[in-house]
């Protein structure tokens, strides 16, 4: 499965990865996906695939917006080593699996415990990134006001959505905007099982205003792209 999707050379670190998933798996909640070959598709190929249609810049600062178990940024930096990754999420113990994962995979990755939004408004992350990824964490109105603070002008937000991601990227437009960006391309492509999937790219086109990203219990109750 790994080498008809052209991951020859990073067989044995994808076979790892796939391998401490499912050990770490059994003791915290990760993935709802266990096979070998669903990890392989919808996981692997899932991150992957994008880096086929959005150009990344040599050495380019990647933040991977509410990782869970590493994806699309760990995998990204099996096949692009020279990506320079961050792992944000919200919950310590994703962050505790990571660090082994890193650790046993032999990569570098700067490990960040906090909320989008508390980092959006970090002056060590803010406006500092080259390249934003988020993959089954929010719609894109929110994903704008979660990614967007943290991508300098000239940056792209990568956002790895399902079948529906047409519908979205129209509904987040007035958020991207209010932000700092705008959808740049909308590319529709299928996983090699034939699951359809959208990958929306935001440029950063000007800077976010400063009162963005607003606190947690705002952006709940009224997301921007319903405003």
């Amino acid at each position: 499965m790994f080498h008809s999707m052209g991951m020859e050379g990073d067989y044995e670190k994808f076979s790892v990865y796939c391998g401490m998933l499912q050990d770490w798996n059994r003791r915290m909640n990760l993935t709802a996906i266990t096979d070998d070959r669903g990890i392989a598709v919808k996981h692997f190929a899932d991150s992957v695939l994008p880096l086929s249609m959005a150009e990344l810049p040599q050495g380019a600062r990647l933040i991977d917006v509410g990782t869970g178990a590493g994806f699309p940024a760990v995998p990204m930096k099996l096949l692009r080593p020279d990506l320079e990754i961050t792992l944000l999420d919200s919950l310590q113990k994703r962050l505790t699996f990571l660090e082994a994962l890193c650790g046993e995979l032999g990569i570098g990755a700067e490990l960040v415990h906090a909320r989008a939004e508390e980092a959006g408004r970090n002056p060590k992350y803010r406006e500092k990134f080259d390249a934003a990824s988020s993959r089954a964490v929010a719609g894109l109105g929110l994903l704008a006001e979660y990614c967007l603070p943290l991508l300098r002008v000239g940056g792209v937000l990568l956002a790895l959505k399902g079948s529906g991601g047409r519908r979205e990227a129209a509904a987040g437009e007035k958020a991207v905007a209010l932000c700092g960006g705008r959808v740049r391309d909308i590319f529709d492509y299928a996983l090699p099982n034939g699951d359809p999937r959208t990958l929306i790219v935001v440029e950063k086109i000007s800077q976010t205003p400063a009162k963005y990203p607003r606190p947690t219990a705002q952006i709940a109750k009224r997301p921007l792209s319903g405003s």
